[in-house]
């Protein structure tokens, strides 16, 4: 064989080589970066539902769940005065509706009071 045909075997078999190596070599970057941005979707998650189970944790205490109602629904025990401390900047806030209703309770059962919006109406 004269050397310019060694040239030409040796750069077929160095293109056949590249070839059969740069598929799987781009497939194993590419699954690397998936897992990678998988690896880092799952972190968030478990701060996700770490912080989730910190607030069942919370939502569990009574007296947590006692400070939301008061504080979200304006709740007071009986005997209690209920006072809204309206501040500076409140003007713009409609306090009526965060406010819970005022309607007294129905009397009826629930099922009652179905029948009657159906036919009254």
């Amino acid at each position: 064989m004269t050397g310019t045909r060694r040239a030409a075997m040796f750069a077929m078999v160095l293109c056949a080589l590249a070839l059969s190596i740069a598929v799987p070599l781009r497939t194993y970057l590419s699954q690397r970066d998936e897992l990678r941005d998988v690896g880092a979707e799952q972190q968030k998650l478990r701060e996700t539902v770490a912080a989730l189970e910190q607030k069942k944790a919370q939502l569990q205490d009574p007296a947590y769940v006692e400070i939301e109602a008061r504080k979200r629904l304006h709740w007071v025990r009986p005997g209690e005065t209920p006072y809204i401390v309206q501040l500076p900047g409140d003007e713009s806030r409609n306090t009526e509706s965060e406010r819970p209703s005022g309607k007294p309770a129905a009397q009826g059962s629930w099922y009652e009071e179905l029948w009657e919006s159906v036919t009254h109406k």
